[in-house]
């Protein structure tokens, strides 16, 4: 088979670009390097869609992250993942700070954010309850919101695979050729399982996309990670915060900020290091304590020994080498085709607002193939609502018993903090694009993301997994590879114990 588009990397942007590509009778495909969807930038960063203030304007960065955050309302009515809108503040600790507010409202209004304003002390205290004295001002952004971002991804994926797309795990791209077939030029793609060819390509592979732009000779740029930690409080607090809230951004980010989840913990981060290589996502004692005595400044006296979980995520910066030798950097997206090598388009540099850009990104891409000669005959058969997972823990009284009247495995409490249940880890498993792992099952259903963090469930999911692939307990993995959960029984079946 001659695919018409391969999709190189199944985050959050080029699952988006799956599912909008869907829509035409195409054979598209995406190829990832890992065992499963969301599995790099994408799984780890602060969940928020942002309203578009902050980029600098007439970007595509700018113009991307106002249209996106404008989809996702009815895209998540439609795939099925959660998102709320609940808003944000940029806050103001003194009348210097006060200033940037302005800068950052007029520029909001410029880039079309809607609804934006700046509220007082008193009113952000009755907003917010919990803020700090030291508070004087903020700007409000009503259309802000948060997702999951791993739960989001996995949706608009399965739903480009619901539509015919063909998703190819395991598969990293190691070289890629131009060949002529039959009067037709067409890109060759090989990778670490095999090689297929496709008349156009589209590189959303994140940390990893200026390795794919030199295997094929298209625009140089270099990807340098920015290592992001962050802290989880437990459930328990999240009456901390209603919105999502900033501090003033600066020329590393957006700062460290505290938000609710979808889930209803409280994050709390991210910190912004420069690393050596794209890969390096540790906590360090260092940047632990940076995140949270920074948070501190906005609500003082966060409750510390409620810190469940702290993980650190990378973020894709993209630069150029200047006349001098020296690095500079694009501070926008790279979303174009490529001017040498045609019917290749690059979509690098994703960082901040990427997560909340992705759904306008995709379409954005859809018109430069359309423009680069792909013909886009719409398909009639496609399917824009996919069916997720309904949550028991969420359920009225009244639905819970109707749902273990439906499954009786709605009866068994897998995941105690998390209220998960042994019917919805099943269904992560036999799904579009199933579970294969524990940080699988995880991502779908939260199982082993509570205060105990997997102590009680992690053994009864290993066992499900056995059980639903038909596989050994000992071949369950924590994320795939050598990630072995278990090496082996203590003793065998006839052994007497205390004999």
């Amino acid at each position: 088979m001659i695919y018409d588009a391969a999709i190189i990397g199944a985050g959050i942007v080029g699952s988006c670009i799956a599912r909008e590509l869907s829509r035409y009778k195409l054979n598209i495909c995406i190829l990832e390097k890992e065992n499963d969807v969301s599995c790099g930038v994408s799984k780890a960063n602060s969940g928020i869609i942002h309203a578009g203030y902050d980029p600098e304007p007439n970007t595509l960065m700018a113009l991307l992250n106002v249209k996106g955050a404008e989809m996702y309302p009815e895209l998540s009515k439609s795939l099925h993942f959660d998102f709320k809108q609940i808003g944000s503040f940029v806050i103001s600790f003194n009348e210097a700070d006060r200033v940037h507010l302005e800068n950052l409202l007029e520029r909001g209004k410029t880039n079309g954010v809607k609804e934006l304003r700046i509220i007082e002390k008193e009113e952000l205290k009755k907003i917010e309850p919990n803020i700090s004295d030291e508070a004087n001002a903020a700007l409000f952004a009503p259309s802000a919101g948060i997702i999951s971002p791993y739960q989001a991804t996995w949706a608009f994926a399965e739903n480009a695979v619901q539509n015919g797309v063909k998703l190819y795990l395991n598969n990293q791209v190691r070289a890629i050729e131009r060949n002529t077939e039959n009067g037709e030029e067409l890109f060759e793609l090989k990778t670490s399982k095999g090689s297929l060819k496709t008349r156009f390509v589209i590189n959303a592979a994140g940390l990893y996309a200026d390795k794919i732009n030199e295997l094929v000779g298209a625009k140089t740029f270099f990807t340098k990670a920015r290592r992001g930690e962050y802290c989880l409080l437990d459930s328990n607090c999240k009456n901390l915060a209603k919105h999502v809230l900033f501090q003033l951004p600066s020329k590393l980010g957006k700062g460290v900020l505290i938000t609710p989840t979808v889930d209803n913990n409280i994050l709390i981060g991210p910190s912004a290091d420069s690393v050596s290589t794209v890969d390096e996502t540790a906590t360090t004692k260092a940047g632990q304590k940076f995140v949270f005595n920074t948070a501190c400044r906005t609500i003082p006296n966060l409750p510390a020994r409620n810190i469940i979980n702290s993980f650190a995520g990378a973020r894709a910066l993209a630069f150029v080498k200047s006349e001098t030798e020296e690095f500079v950097p694009v501070n926008d997206f790279i979303i174009e085709e490529d001017s040498i090598i045609k019917k290749f388009i690059t979509v690098g540099g994703i960082a901040s607002p990427g997560l909340s850009a992705a759904p306008a990104i995709a379409v954005y891409v859809v018109d430069l193939l359309k423009n680069a000669g792909l013909e886009l005959i719409p398909n009639q058969d496609f399917v824009s609502v996919r069916k997720g997972i309904e949550s028991f823990l969420r359920a009225s009284a009244e639905r819970k018993v109707e749902l273990i009247e439906e499954n009786s495995l709605y009866g068994r409490i897998i995941c105690r903090c998390e209220m998960i249940t042994e019917a919805e880890i099943v269904q992560s498993i036999h799904s579009i694009i199933g579970a294969t792992d524990l940080d699988g099952v995880k991502r779908r259903t939260r199982s082993g993301m509570g205060r105990c963090q997997g102590g009680f469930c992690l053994p009864r999911v290993t066992e499900i997994l056995s059980r639903e692939l038909k596989i050994p307990m000992i071949e369950v993995t924590k994320k795939g590879g050598y990630s072995y959960v278990l090496y082996g029984k203590t003793r065998s079946n006839d052994e007497v114990p205390y004999d």
